[in-house]
């Protein structure tokens, strides 16, 4: 395996990221000129998120049956495309049109990665490779926000998806000219769709991959309603600037980044219960973060602090959760992943839309909200095989 290939994967993996963060702070410029209300925009953030959970469904089953480079080349030519329908929109509608078409392109670039690293490693070995690989799509959180807000002060909130349109043709070009073919023809699924349609049900009823899932998408579920909440309670309840909302949210990545490193050396020394550590030290962080919503105590730095720790802790569940949902699936690692990202990024937009609709002038909805997927994570993790 080339040393560069895990930057390129995860280069590729950030199409995701970035083009959910990057517009969070053009969120009131969007809605101020497409005429929505406070809180219409989030339909955006869910047409994203459903347009990811159908697309890994389609991605994913074509990587198993065609192997890996060509359906990620032609979905991030879809994600190009539709990136420059996003910029060219005139109202919401055909902005979360777009949206969606953009998230079943760019749902190869989330989907196949991960069964890439299934093709080339397992167990703490894939652990490794998907922490690396997280790295570098984790500097898409710390850096689109900011960038995000740079973009929509200099030029406004069009030019982010024009640049979105541009890393996804950076994207497409790379996976052309230098991603190799991880899955020789040899080990491909010859098989009807309808056949490979039905491996969704059997890798969905075995019990690892089950409690796995569960536990990743609920925790996404909370991160994402920290996402889809986050501006309405920084820029209009506190009166911050979209510039440095982008810093402040960058600034509360930086530790999932740096926990996402730390993960293979704390598999090495606490094993399984890494994920399980991480989520009780999350819900503590959330129950603070829930005080200081319902009673005004610490002002902004009593919701800011505990939500960085919250998102901090989600970077030792995600590339766990991940691992051990695929763990015993190597034959059908891209429907494996695709039902994975299906089921997160289904309950991510679940959260977004949650959120928007019940959004008003303080942060208890986005608290409670987080509260609840927490809650979850720790009940699948209950139901995790213990081998």
């Amino acid at each position: 395996m080339p040393r560069w290939l895990p930057l390129l994967l995860g280069f590729l993996t950030a199409v995701g990221p970035l083009s959910t963060d990057m517009y969070l702070p053009a969120f009131p410029a969007i809605e101020a000129e497409l005429g929505q209300r406070w809180g219409g925009v989030q339909a955006t953030l869910s047409a994203w998120f459903l347009g990811l959970a159908f697309g890994q469904l389609v991605q994913g089953t074509l990587a198993d049956r065609l192997g890996r480079r060509r359906p990620l080349i032609i979905g991030t030519a879809v994600y190009t495309l539709a990136s420059i329908g996003c910029a060219l929109a005139s109202d919401m509608l055909a902005l979360s049109l777009f949206r969606c078409i953009a998230a079943f392109g760019g749902a190869a670039s989330a989907v196949i990665p991960r069964a890439m690293v299934r093709d080339l490693a397992t167990g703490l070995d894939a652990a490794r490779l998907m922490s690396r690989l997280m790295l570098v799509m984790g500097a898409a959180p710390i850096l689109a926000p900011t960038l995000g807000g740079l973009l929509l002060e200099a030029a406004g909130w069009r030019a982010i998806f024009w640049v979105s349109a541009f890393y996804g043709l950076a994207s497409c070009l790379l996976a052309w000219v230098l991603l190799p073919e991880t899955l020789p023809p040899e080990r491909r699924l010859r098989r009807s769709p309808l056949a490979l349609v039905g491996d969704f049900g059997r890798i969905g009823v075995e019990r690892g991959f089950l409690a796995n899932a569960l536990m990743g998408g609920a925790t996404m579920f909370m991160v994402f309603v920290f996402i889809g909440g986050a501006p309405e309670v920084y820029i209009a309840q506190f009166g911050i600037a979209p510039a440095e909302f982008g810093l402040l949210f960058a600034a509360s990545a930086t530790g999932f980044i740096g926990l996402t490193q730390l993960n293979p050396w704390l598999l090495q020394r606490i094993g399984a219960q890494v994920p399980r550590l991480a989520l009780r030290v999350c819900l503590g962080a959330v129950l603070l973060l829930t005080l200081s919503a319902f009673t005004g105590w610490g002002g902004f730095l009593g919701l800011y602090l505990p939500a960085c720790l919250a998102l901090a802790c989600s970077g030792l569940v995600f590339p766990n959760s991940a691992v051990g949902a695929l763990a015993r699936h190597g034959v059908r690692a891209g429907s494996a992943s695709a039902l994975l990202g299906t089921l997160q990024f289904g309950l991510a937009a679940l959260g977004a839309a949650l959120v928007g609709a019940l959004t008003e002038e303080t942060a208890q909805p986005m608290a409670l909200l987080m509260l609840a997927g927490v809650a979850g994570a720790l009940v699948a993790d209950g139901l995790r095989p213990t081998r």
